[in-house]
């Protein structure tokens, strides 16, 4: 066994096998894979091993779609079969929002370049005649769907890795992973000791106990799954082809050919969780007894829609473990609080994802970043406070929903609330329904007499989210911003430092900000931020809260001078935007200090007295209306909001939720972190280039001057969709040109209220202002424009004023 390795990928499943081929693939051939049994233990034997193409997300919808093109290549590059089996796929809407879910993936999947169409029932029929299609509003079809063989798809990577040089080593658990003070890490075995640049953790099952190896703790629970097969059915012995899956999402199962009978699988309500303590070290390729009376229900619903799987007998039952996140997707990327440490970590679909999730994990080990933007999957989206009792809640929740439609901005209640703020209780009596923001509890409206509700179309907050709109427009808004990224640095290399870090100039005088990006590993956007200078040797920065631990790694990357300190504040500090045309008479009722325009322009900061409380204002909005950020330490969050809340009533403003932040942002045509704003994205292609001082030297400039001079692929812009009434653009949406030439895609979408237009900012490639568009809402096309300038104070008189 090699005692280095550039990598070492603990986890012999399907893949840690894909990581360590991937790797390879990209030059990385001094790497070794440690499996503690044989591969395929796990859960990767027994899976149902289904591919698909299409996902809710675009850059998942890429990776799954690599995967299953990877499969037929792999077998031709390494004479190992994969079972693959690809008939098609079926999927059915029951509903009308299932319909307008497959709707919205068929126009996705014409602008990608995907195969998936929508075939009428006699075509249905003839693909797959043992469906009852009764009762179904629309049928899609994906030709490229179907299944593999687990064992086959796993042993092709591993089979592909050595090709290239990777080492597998069987039966040869890892027994302690230690960080050396160079960043390196030891991995022990008992069969020697293997000194390695990064250690990958792929361990399936036992995902969390290999991560406290390394110290650390990973949100993922165990369940029991269910699937079985039922015997020979005399009408598939009769044909000559083999039948396409059927995704009967709305009836809570699946079901596709196995051999000459049907497979069957069903997440049921009554979720068994697994291991909690640990999962048991000498587990391997072990079933749990069969306990089919828990997915009767879903049983039915199958035999309803496919009659002869009540006349089959059943052949076998798989009842296994599957590893769940909190979320469902997998824990990706390196670990925020230890160097060279990758997870990989709490896969559900994994032949569906593999080869992209492979692919994915090798660039971003050995290139820095990934190709896509793969935040939705990031390890550092969870932070401590995604505790056991919440990841058991919240697998809970996402195991008996597997199905279920994750809407748009749809917030579920699951384990919550986990963390809320000293005016939880005072927001929760003024009419508050709250989202979840990495943690915290973050008021999405006010309105205690409409309750939440999610979907593609308006919703009936709809209305409440426009008064509080208007209200801010109108007159004045306080918006809850506590759970903005904030940070001090401090000492005499604090200037220094941030100037070595951002790309923008950092301020030069006491109580000036900017506004500056930071730029990723290949040039592009990985955060943008405001750094204020409140002393000579101290700055405060404020970023995107759900990005603080992504952001984490990039503050590791520039090594602070001595007596220097950069510290998070997120916890101990809170703030409020007060913002709308009364902003200043509010604030002004409230303190002594001038603040008119010529003593207090826009971007300037200084300190207040609210109620007694030293407040720091920033004038900044990002409503971008007139307004002030004021922070204060949380022990005085009530007094500062009964205060401006107080204040705001005798003009006629009140309290502002996310969702109409959303509608006033879009209105200013203001990009936002994770949407707009994604390392995929050059600086000149979201208009922060004017930001970016290339005289100067900042982290990854290298990359941005490669990029620099480079004409834009697609542009940041602004389109008014101009004959949607029921439904807007809420981000993923195809661009198309009206006679069909794709050229774009949605980032954010809300109605504008204020102006009156429903509003979509995205992408769009060689498009100019005033060129007429279709925006594929509810997947289908809605006309629009693209504007030359955003519809809300376009040359911000009134943020400036």
């Amino acid at each position: 066994m090699r005692t280095h390795a550039q990598a070492v990928v603990i986890g012999g499943g399907v893949i840690g096998c894909s990581i360590l081929y991937h790797l390879a693939k990209l030059g990385w051939t001094d790497v070794v894979l440690l499996e503690r049994d044989e591969l395929t233990s796990g859960s990767t034997w027994h899976a149902a091993a289904n591919i698909h193409g299409l996902h809710d997300s675009t850059n998942i919808s890429r990776i799954q779609h690599y995967t299953m093109n990877l499969y037929t290549e792999l077998e031709a590059e390494t004479g190992q079969s994969c079972g693959v089996f690809q008939p098609g796929s079926l999927y059915l809407a029951q509903t009308e929002d299932r319909e307008h879910q497959l709707r919205l993936q068929a126009a996705k999947a014409k602008f990608y370049g995907m195969n998936f169409h929508e075939v009428d029932r006699a075509e249905a029929e003839r693909l797959h005649p043992l469906v009852n299609y009764d009762g179904i509003r629309c049928i899609m079809f994906e030709p490229d769907g179907g299944n593999v063989d687990p064992s086959g798809v796993t042993n092709a990577y591993a089979v592909g890795a050595r090709q290239r040089g990777a080492e597998i080593m069987r039966f040869c658990p890892v027994t302690a992973t230690l960080q050396q003070p160079d960043g390196t890490w030891i991995v022990e075995t008992p069969k020697g000791n293997i000194h390695t640049e990064w250690v990958i953790n792929a361990a399936g099952l036992w995902g969390r106990e290999v991560a406290k190896l390394a110290g650390i703790e990973l949100p993922l629970l165990p369940t029991e799954h269910q699937y079985f097969v039922t015997e020979t059915i005399a009408e598939i012995t009769a044909m000559d082809r083999r039948l396409p899956s059927v995704a009967d999402r709305d009836g809570e199962y699946y079901l596709r050919q196995e051999g000459q009978g049907l497979l069957v699988g069903a997440y049921e309500k009554d979720v068994r969780f697994w291991a909690e303590g640990g999962t048991p070290q000498g587990f391997g390729h072990e079933l749990f007894a069969d306990d089919l009376e828990r997915i009767e229900d879903n049983m039915m619903r199958a035999i309803d829609r496919v009659p002869v799987v009540g006349e089959a007998g059943i052949k076998r039952v798989i009842n296994g473990p599957m590893i769940w996140s909190p979320d469902s997707n997998v824990l990706f990327g390196p670990h925020p609080d230890l160097r060279n440490y990758f997870c990989c970590n709490g896969i559900i679909p994994g032949f569906s994802q593999s080869g992209g999730m492979g692919l994915m994990a090798a660039e971003w080990i050995t290139k820095g970043e990934s190709t896509y933007d793969m935040f939705a999957w990031d390890v550092a989206r969870f932070g401590a406070w995604a505790d056991a009792a919440f990841t058991k809640a919240r697998v809970g929740d996402q195991y008996a929903h597997r199905f279920k439609i994750h809407f748009p901005g749809e917030e579920r209640d699951a384990g919550r609330p986990v963390r809320t703020r000293p005016i939880y209780a005072m927001q929760r009596d003024l009419g508050g329904v709250f989202g979840l923001n990495y943690g915290w509890e973050h008021p999405a409206y006010f309105d205690k007499d409409v309750p939440d509700s999610a979907g593609f179309t308006r919703q009936p907050w709809f209305d409440s989210v426009g008064r509080e709109a208007k209200m801010l427009r109108q007159a004045v808004g306080i918006i809850d911003i506590s759970n903005f990224a904030k940070y001090v640095c401090k000492g005499p290399g604090a200037k220094d430092w941030l100037t070595a870090v951002f790309a923008n100039r950092m301020p030069d005088v006491v109580g000036r900000s900017c506004l500056t990006p930071l730029i990723g590993v290949n040039g592009g956007i990985a955060g943008d931020f405001t750094v204020t200078r409140r002393a000579e040797d101290e700055f405060w920065v404020i970023g995107s809260g759900m990005a603080e631990r992504y952001h984490q790694r990039f503050w590791a990357m520039v090594p602070l001078p001595k007596d220097t300190t950069f510290e998070s504040r997120t916890e101990a500090l809170c703030g409020f935007n007060i913002a709308g045309p009364w902003s200043r008479k509010l604030l002004q009722s409230l303190t002594n200090t001038s603040l008119q325009a010529a003593e207090w322009p826009f971007m300037r900061s200084g300190e207040i007295e609210i109620a007694g409380v030293s407040c720091t204002a920033l004038r900044v909005s990002f409503t971008g209306d007139l307004g002030w950020e004021v922070y204060c330490p949380e022990a005085d969050q009530i007094t500062v909001y009964k205060a401006l809340m107080d204040a705001a009533a005798s003009l006629g403003g009140g309290p502002v939720g996310s969702r109409a932040l959303m509608s006033l942002r879009v209105e200013k045509g203001y990009g936002s972190w994770g949407r707009e704003y994604s390392p995929e994205y050059w600086p000149q292609e979201v208009g922060l280039d004017r930001l970016v001082k290339a005289d100067k030297d900042f982290l990854h400039k290298d990359s941005y001057l490669k990029v620099k001079d480079n004409a834009p692929r697609e542009v940041l812009s602004l389109i008014h969709i101009t004959d949607v009434k029921t439904a807007d653009a809420t981000g993923g949406e195809p661009i198309f040109l009206p006679d069909g030439t794709p050229v774009g895609r949605v980032t954010s979408g809300a109605y504008g209220y204020s102006v009156d237009m429903s509003l979509a900012l995205g992408y769009l490639k060689d498009v100019p202002a005033g060129t007429a568009v279709e925006v594929m809402i509810l997947g289908k096309p809605h006309r629009g424009v693209v504007l030359n300038k955003p519809p809300f104070d376009p040359e911000g008189r009134r943020l400036r004023g």
